[in-house]
């Protein structure tokens, strides 16, 4: 027998996740994941299933609402399983060693995972979304629980032979058997004759569909621009970066990104939106403006740091983890879509004329399941949408006070519920592009949110012997050991540490990077995504056996995140320590990920910027003129930049050469390619110019 009722809906009901609070009153006996379900397992003699979702996951919520919650489900449940919950946002250590293990069984993978386990949490067989009866192309529910529950009690043998199966399988994918060594060079080539290959040339981006943003890929093609003075890669960026902005996976009233695109063209999203996408693409976008000063996309930075800030941002300080899809059961999109007749309750004739011409209403992003409802997307320019519309006046002005009319109305609809859970990954995103965001666009509201979030989290959720927390509720911290946290925070610290010019942030952030390498290191150079000794967790499923995150999905992999990291901190500290340990983490990236491609495109930016010379700018005097030449310095792009108002204190280093030129109280920049200087520039144009070039000017 389960726990009784009460029992059972409050076990979950007091659970810190919003995805498990949303099943508390679901009829199944709900655990969350711990110790007590799996020495229940044991003790009865069942089987656990593990469910693995997220708040922000549309099927998770259509498992939920269906199969979870179908009487016949439930009473299986009940009667042979021990059931588990997880989200995956707060346990992303359990959803990829899960993922692994079902992927290894039936080559699938993806949220929800539905997992049976043995007592000692190894699996025996899984898959993703399961109705609750036979449809959609895959079993029921119902019958699967059955067939299980007779495998389980009628052919043990079996269920051991698929777990062994899944043992064999991991320890074939695992790090013993290390390829042989990749030069860096060619490993960075490699990857951008893969991105040229997968370079979609009619909508940009890579692939088809479904179609997921890159950033590290832009961020690379903008490298390989400068290195090689290769246009074409640069085009490629920008057309990325353009199309991207245009399309519905960016929403065009409320600023920032949806995951990815259900189709080649950037129409049709699929609606969640994740902080941890938004954060890289902020990055991505404060590139693309510095490189090509196109105001689309500093509109698509205000909008992306708008988004984030009201959305996700939090009150105390950093940002909640992502915004649902849905707003209701049965939902699809709806609070983000639009009908022809919804348009026109909300605007005038002519202002609904214009909104549905530059938004393309009725083409290319209609709803499949509602062809009725459109996703906004820019079809045409306003000028071309005002062609033959009687009023006079500026067509973008008309556009952005229609948009802001519509926007209001969308906000009186009931809205996709936020997980506001502070996750220290996502937090070291948002820190670290904010920084950069406020920095180029001289917005220094922005850079003291990425401070007030970053003082928050080393207040709270920081220690130098266990590293950053990865979750913070109110001032309690928990979760610690996990890679991902320590690399991602170290990068935003790293950021901000340049932005406000202040030596509390790089050493912070020169800690956890020495965690880093001290406690997770793991076989062949690699880093592994748990810390034994550090993590809180209790030993189910593996959970400290060593695992790599490697591969871009589609975001930074904790190991190339760390891989840039130890790079930043080697160019602002001069510490060839770090270079070298940069150097020894990229060879073994590149001997693991050589032939991935685009999956490779954020190790592949290591490689590239570990052989680039950072520019260090230092802008001295005061006054107007040495406000333009800072801000020109700071708006000006460069994979490698650093910018200093003034000299900056230890343990930032400055070659010598411009350590003993320092001193001036006229305004002029300092510029440093390496450990070499150009003479002192006084002319923001020409600053500009020079940093762009990215070397000395030719003797």
């Amino acid at each position: 027998m389960g726990d009784p009722e009460p029992a059972r809906a409050s076990r979950l009901a007091r659970a810190r996740s919003a995805y498990l609070r949303s099943a508390a009153e679901q009829a199944i006996d709900w655990h969350p994941w711990g110790r007590e379900p799996f020495e229940l397992a044991r003790r009865t003699g069942r089987p656990v299933l593990l469910d693995i979702g997220a708040s922000w996951c549309h099927w998770c919520h259509v498992m939920d609402e269906g199969t979870y919650s179908d009487p016949e489900v439930a009473r299986l449940l009940a009667q042979q399983f021990v059931a588990v919950k997880v989200d995956r946002d707060e346990h992303p250590e359990i959803d990829r060693r899960f993922q692994r293990q079902v992927n290894a069984l039936t080559g699938e993978g993806g949220w929800p995972l539905t997992a049976f386990l043995t007592a000692d949490g190894e699996a025996f067989y899984g898959g993703t979304y399961f109705p609750p009866t036979d449809g959609h192309g895959r079993p029921g529910f119902r019958r699967l629980l059955r067939e299980i529950g007779r495998l389980w009690s009628e052919e043990p043998g079996r269920v051991r032979a698929n777990a062994e199966l899944v043992r064999d399988a991991l320890v074939r994918q695992g790090p013993a058997a290390a390829p042989p060594p990749v030069e860096l060079g060619r490993f960075v080539d490699g990857v951008l004759r893969d991105l040229d290959r997968a370079f979609d040339p009619a909508h940009a981006g890579f692939g088809g569909a479904p179609k997921f943003p890159h950033p590290a890929a832009v961020r690379l093609l903008l490298w390989d621009e400068a290195r090689a003075e290769r246009a074409a890669s640069g085009e490629k960026a920008r057309d990325t970066l353009v199309q991207m902005a245009d399309g519905g996976l960016y929403d065009q009233l409320g600023g920032g990104f949806h995951r990815y695109s259900v189709d080649e063209g950037w129409h049709v999203p699929h609606f969640e939106k994740m902080g941890v996408d938004n954060a890289e693409l902020l990055e991505a976008y404060v590139d693309g403006l510095r490189r090509f000063g196109d105001p689309r996309f500093e509109e698509v930075v205000r909008g992306i740091v708008g988004w984030s800030t009201e959305i996700l941002g939090d009150p105390a300080g950093g940002w909640g983890a992502s915004q649902d899809a849905d707003n209701a059961p049965g939902d699809d999109g709806s609070y983000f879509t639009w009908t022809r007749a919804e348009i026109r309750d909300v605007l005038g004739p002519e202002e609904a004329r214009l909104v549905t011409r530059a938004f393309g209403v009725g083409t290319d992003a209609r709803m499949p399941h509602d062809p009725d409802r459109n996703v906004l997307f820019r079809l045409l320019t306003p000028a071309e949408a005002a062609e033959g519309l009687p009023s006079a006046g500026d067509p973008g002005a008309a556009l952005a006070r229609a948009c802001a009319r519509l926007r209001a109305a969308r906000d009186r609809r009931p809205t996709p519920t936020v997980d506001r859970a502070l996750y220290a990954s996502i937090n070291g995103r948002f820190v670290g592009a904010y920084a950069e965001a406020g920095a180029a666009l001289a917005e220094p509201t922005w850079i003291d949110r990425a401070r007030a979030a970053a003082e928050r989290w080393l207040a709270h959720a920081y220690a130098p012997e266990r590293g950053v927390a990865h979750r913070l509720d109110g001032t309690a911290a928990s979760g610690y050991g996990l890679l991902d946290d320590q690399v991602s925070f170290a990068r935003g610290l790293l950021e901000l540490a340049v932005g406000r010019a202040e030596p509390a942030y790089l050493r912070a952030a020169t800690s956890l990077l020495e965690l880093t390498r001290r406690e997770f290191a793991g076989d062949d150079g690699l880093l592994r995504d748990v810390a034994p000794t550090l993590y809180e967790g209790p030993e189910i499923g593996g959970a400290t056996a060593a695992a790599y995150s490697l591969e871009d999905a589609p975001h930074l992999s904790a190991n190339a995140a760390a891989a840039l990291a130890f790079v930043r901190l080697g160019a602002l500290v001069n510490e060839p320590a770090w270079t070298e340990a940069a150097r020894g983490l990229l060879g073994a990236l590149a001997r693991r990920l050589d032939g991935t491609g685009l999956f490779a495109a954020g190790s592949a930016l290591g490689a590239a910027l570990l052989e680039t010379s950072p520019v260090r700018v230092v802008v001295e005097g005061s006054g107007p003129a040495a406000d333009a030449l800072e801000r020109v310095a700071r708006r000006a792009w460069h994979p490698g930049l650093s910018v200093f108002r003034g000299t900056p204190p230890e343990p930032f280093s400055l070659p010598e050469e411009a350590r003993a030129a320092r001193g001036s109280s006229e305004p002029r920049a300092l510029v440093c390619f390496g450990s070499s200087c150009v003479p002192p520039i006084t002319a923001p144009a020409a600053l500009a110019e020079r940093i762009r070039a990215g070397r000395p000017a030719p003797a």
